[in-house]
């Protein structure tokens, strides 16, 4: 339990991270579009590899295609919600909505005796990163003070690590197929957010080069997940 809360707090503490440089300075928006290109491409990776197909080696394909349908649906409904309120907070709650499913799947693989995924752990860390920076900035922009702005990222970094401690403890009590299955929901959740979200926002601040780094991002995870 000790270990997997402190794997789960190393891979949300770049939501601290990222907030904290956020609030050191203004950073150029290329320099973000390329954090997320990059960020991007490690999620890819984690879904093909640490998501999808490994549940479908635990329990089969049904289990992880219906997880996935129910996780797009999940974050798309929930993503309208957050879209409407806009600036910062929406930033933070998608890192939260992003964060709980990747880091439950994280408990689950501990516990269930697997060494910690390289892979999983960098997408999270890298793909942590640029929401955080960005989030922070608008929120300081939107008359917050730094230390309030700080506090509400340390609490979402809190949440997530709790979700890995969460995944752990549920781990042994549910079956193949329900492990499967949240790989599965963890998975369309975070495709929906790749493709509505983060490709596009990456696009927009870095151009054409973010498909190079998304490439390379893929790249990286790619290799840790599979070494």
């Amino acid at each position: 339990m000790a270990a997997a809360l402190g794997w789960g707090a190393l891979a949300a503490s770049s939501l601290v991270v990222g907030a904290l440089i956020g609030l050191v300075r203004p950073w150029p928006r290329r320099a973000i579009g390329l954090v997320l290109g990059f960020g991007a491409g490690a999620l890819i990776s984690a879904v093909s590899f640490e998501l999808a197909e490994a549940g479908v080696e635990l329990a089969g394909a049904l289990p992880v295609a219906i997880g996935l349908g129910v996780g797009a649906i999940t974050y798309y409904l929930a993503s309208i919600r957050v879209a409407a309120m806009g600036g910062g907070a929406a930033l933070a709650l998608g890192a939260f909505l992003d964060g709980i499913p990747e880091q439950m799947v994280l408990g689950i693989g501990l516990a269930g005796g697997a060494s910690v995924s390289a892979g999983l752990l960098a997408a999270i860390f890298v793909s942590n990163l640029p929401e955080a920076i960005g989030g922070a900035t608008d929120m300081r922009a939107e008359m917050h003070s730094a230390r309030q702005v700080a506090l509400n990222w340390v609490g979402i970094a809190a949440l997530c690590s709790l979700a890995t401690v969460v995944g752990y403890a549920v781990a042994d009590a549910v079956s193949d197929e329900l492990q499967a299955g949240v790989n599965g929901f963890a998975a369309g959740a975070l495709l929906v957010m790749l493709v509505d979200s983060m490709i596009p926002e990456a696009t927009e601040h870095a151009g054409r080069t973010t498909g190079l780094v998304t490439a390379l991002g893929f790249a990286v995870a790619a290799g840790l997940s599979l070494s």
